[in-house]
């Protein structure tokens, strides 16, 4: 079953410069997909189109066969999709427990600790956290709106391998657990293998989609 779809979908910038041009997929629910490309291919801007950060030039974007104008792409972000950023993009001034509450709609401490975080830990500020830290709070904001598609880009870059190793697992269990869609954006071409799906883009279009029958679980995965 189709969640997420795109149709003919187009981006530029003032437009003078194409990002990408004629887009189209269908992204399936309880999947995992792995976008890969080179720096400045459009990943993240594709990111944000489904995510309903940004408007397409062109084009549409369809969540469970509605456009996602139709309710505005406020209700879109509410409802039907949740991030992880690279940034991380938490309230500098709240703490972990509280930057989670925000959203959560599942209680924090234990997505938390899940994340590796002591209970002392989650109490802090967050500005008093590692950058690694930071991106497992971050990401249990993420998984604590039970959103049905999650958005990821680069969501282990400020991690170190083991605990990078350990988000990814945490991710693509939560997928297999809860039958959520995983859109995960990363130019570390080793972890593809854990995705059911592989998108290449290159010169601005899909260049290729891959389809991993048996995708291979991140503990068995080296990089």
């Amino acid at each position: 079953m189709s969640i997420l779809s795109f149709i003919d979908l187009s981006y530029s910038y003032n437009q003078k410069k194409t990002v990408f041009k004629g887009l189209n997929a269908e992204l399936e629910l309880g999947k995992i997909y792995a976008i890969l490309g080179s720096s400045g291919c459009g990943k993240t801007t594709l990111l944000s189109l489904l995510g309903g950060l940004d408007s397409p030039t062109k084009g549409k974007i369809f969540f469970n066969g509605e456009d996602i104008t139709e309710k505005g792409l406020a209700y879109h972000r509410r409802n039907h999709v949740s991030f992880i950023f690279q940034s991380y993009n938490l309230i500098d001034y709240l703490t972990p427990k509280e930057n989670v509450e925000l959203t959560s709609k599942l209680p924090p401490i234990p997505i938390l600790e899940k994340m590796g975080l002591t209970k002392e830990e989650a109490k802090r500020n967050v500005l008093q956290l590692s950058g690694g830290q930071q991106q497992r709070v971050a990401i249990a904001r993420a998984l604590a709106t039970e959103a049905p598609v999650i958005l990821a880009d680069e969501p282990t870059g400020a991690l170190d391998y083991n605990t990078g190793k350990a988000i990814l697992k945490l991710l693509q269990d939560t997928c297999r657990e809860k039958g959520m869609t995983v859109i995960l954006i990363t130019h570390n071409s080793a972890i593809a293998p854990m995705a059911d799906r592989v998108i290449k883009i290159k010169n601005g279009m899909v260049s290729e989609m891959t389809v991993n029958e048996h995708p291979v679980p991140v503990e068995m995965i080296e990089w």
